[in-house]
């Protein structure tokens, strides 16, 4: 079941650099630009599909937003939807933060995907039960106007966490709880960049992948001093105030809780935290390499998002990253696109 293709015939992005990458990996026909503005222009063009997929813009959502409760992305759903009607779709997925499921916003979209003649089902998925290495959890809404997604989502799990242990084995074994036969164990840091070499360089290399975006940042020495006083897998900024607090920022010290993730290492053995837009920052969250003292390249957060090595990634390194920390992890998305084949094919029977 697993591996069906579909075939692309409109895409869109704001972000031009996302067009770029978007047209070197998949074709020509993604459209840069203000969404609501291509839709109110007379001379778009929304080819017929079978299909919809989308990501409306989640910052309006997220809790690291403090202004999410006014914020007006929050509403970027509505054009999205637009889209669904225009192009005739049987089947859409919505891909959004887990808040959004607990949001007014959330009632509005079920109504009016009702209206339109949607059954639909919404659920958070943790991508390493996806064989994506890093503990990633993301909303899933899927809409069928012939069959109830609920019947068939979320898909099973393919992989999971070892260290629920006795419990979680025999579970497996008894093909319960949502797995797949045959489920193995969550992949880690390790599997996905212990054969990379040290970076080199601090640019984009000129290499061929891996090599090209494996490469180093300019850290400052107060900050190289950091990241040696916190050697061991696992430490974080508790550990830093501990052991040398005349190098932890005050404002970290007087945050007495919270921010564990903070200035972080990742475990070899486990999977990464969430991979966000500024991982070569350890100051935002849980970056610094399980074993060197930096924090992961461009091509190590990749991989730890799923992305094969040689997918085309265009724009400057900083878009590079935004482009990795703002995506849907290929492998959940691989998924989720096997449920959504199933929902076509119901529509057959």
């Amino acid at each position: 079941m697993f591996g069906h293709a579909f075939d692309s015939v409109w895409a869109n992005d704001f972000n031009a650099d996302c067009v770029s990458t978007y047209r070197r990996n998949f074709g020509d026909h993604c459209v840069s630009g203000d969404i609501v503005d291509i839709l109110n222009n007379p001379a778009t063009v929304i080819p017929a599909a079978d299909v919809v997929i989308g990501g409306p813009p989640c910052q309006g959502f997220s809790l690291l937003n403090k202004n999410r409760h006014s914020d007006p992305r929050k509403q970027l759903w509505r054009p999205y939807f637009e889209v669904i009607e225009r192009s005739g779709a049987q089947v859409f997925v919505m891909e959004n933060v887990p808040q959004l499921l607990k949001s007014l916003e959330y009632v509005e979209i079920m109504s009016l995907a009702k209206a339109m003649g949607f059954k639909c089902w919404g659920e958070v998925l943790n991508a390493a039960d996806y064989g994506v290495p890093q503990t990633r959890r993301r909303a899933i809404i899927i809409g069928c106007k012939h069959f109830d997604p609920a019947l068939v989502f979320p898909p099973c799990k393919t992989h999971f966490d070892p260290r629920k242990g006795d419990v979680q084995i025999s579970l497996l074994q008894a093909n319960g709880n949502g797995y797949l036969p045959g489920a193995i164990k969550w992949r880690t840091v390790r599997d996905a960049i212990a054969d990379l070499p040290p970076p080199k360089g601090t640019e984009i290399r000129k290499e061929d992948p891996p090599l090209d975006l494996h490469f180093g940042r300019s850290p400052t020495p107060m900050s190289l001093a950091r990241y040696k006083a916190i050697p061991k897998e696992g430490m974080n900024r508790f550990d830093l105030q501990k052991r040398v607090p005349e190098l932890t920022p005050g404002c970290w010290i007087r945050k007495k809780s919270g921010g564990t993730d903070l200035f972080g290492r990742l475990w070899w053995d486990r999977p990464a935290f969430t991979v966000r837009t500024e991982f070569f920052k350890p100051e935002k969250g849980r970056y610094l390499h399980p074993k060197q003292h930096r924090p992961i390249t461009n091509r190590e957060a990749a991989r730890l998002q799923s992305f094969p090595d040689k997918f085309v990634f265009t724009g400057s390194k900083i878009e590079i990253s935004r482009q990795i920390g703002n995506a849907v992890p290929p492998a959940l998305a691989a998924r989720v696109a096997d449920v959504v084949f199933l929902l076509l094919t119901m529509n057959d029977r």
